[in-house]
């Protein structure tokens, strides 16, 4: 076995164990396996070891990579997008997590309509109010909702959001707690042509505690195919 699959297999014992430890069943969490930058020898190898969900964050290079693979896997673009690149991925990623305003969801709903798709998007909420990073803040994640629930041949199906880079994951639980109440929240409205199911939160460092505080999908790249 390669280090690819050792470190896989460990990964999916951590989020068993993280399951175990919060009461829930280890099938609500999708492991999407982080990519970018990885060659496509390494995801082989993954795949070789049973996983099928990988996610990019940039447009280019999953582009780049999905013909050379297996049609059979399921891409999901985690990175920043620009609207401008909307069209090259709307007919070929599951999931788009990273919608973080509402011009870009509009974007994605003017190209899935000429695409004839429909495409599940998440809403990326800047929880820990980082400079730095992209998203809406928690108190415009309501109205951005219902402005682009409204939109066609677009569903929002969650949120995501990047938590701080912190040597203690237990650090960040505060945020993970905050997205899935935001979520909970947010699905008590009933507002239509929205399903808030997904809670993307969680990556190399801090995944177990965001299982434990509700996440459906978590993000691993290092902890799976080594650092760059």
């Amino acid at each position: 076995m390669n280090l690819v699959q050792e470190q896989l297999n460990e990964v999916r014992q951590k989020i068993v164990q993280a399951c175990e430890r919060a009461g829930r069943n280890p099938s609500e969490v999708k492991l999407i396996a982080v990519s970018k930058t990885k060659p496509v020898s390494m995801i082989e190898e993954a795949i070789a070891c049973g996983q099928t969900v990988f996610g990019e964050n940039k447009v280019q290079e999953l582009c780049d990579k999905i013909p050379q693979l297996p049609a059979n896997l399921e891409w999901h673009l985690i990175g920043h997008l620009q609207r401008n690149k909307v069209k090259y991925i709307v007919d070929k990623v599951a999931l788009i997590h990273s919608v973080d305003t509402v011009r870009l969801a509009k974007q994605i709903s003017q190209e899935a309509i000429k695409a004839g798709v429909t495409v599940q998007i998440l809403l990326e909420v800047n929880v820990a109010r980082e400079e730095s990073k992209f998203g809406f803040m928690e108190e415009e994640v309501e109205e951005a909702v219902r402005e682009i629930a409204a939109f066609p041949n677009i569903q929002i199906v969650g949120l995501m959001t990047i938590a701080p880079f912190v040597a203690d994951p237990e650090e960040n639980r505060i945020y993970f707690k905050k997205l899935h109440q935001l979520c909970v929240d947010i699905n008590k409205k009933n507002i239509d042509n929205i399903r808030m199911s997904e809670l993307s939160m969680g990556m190399t460092g801090d995944y177990e505690v965001a299982i434990e505080e509700g996440a459906t999908m978590v993000r691993v790249g290092t902890g799976i195919f080594g650092t760059r």
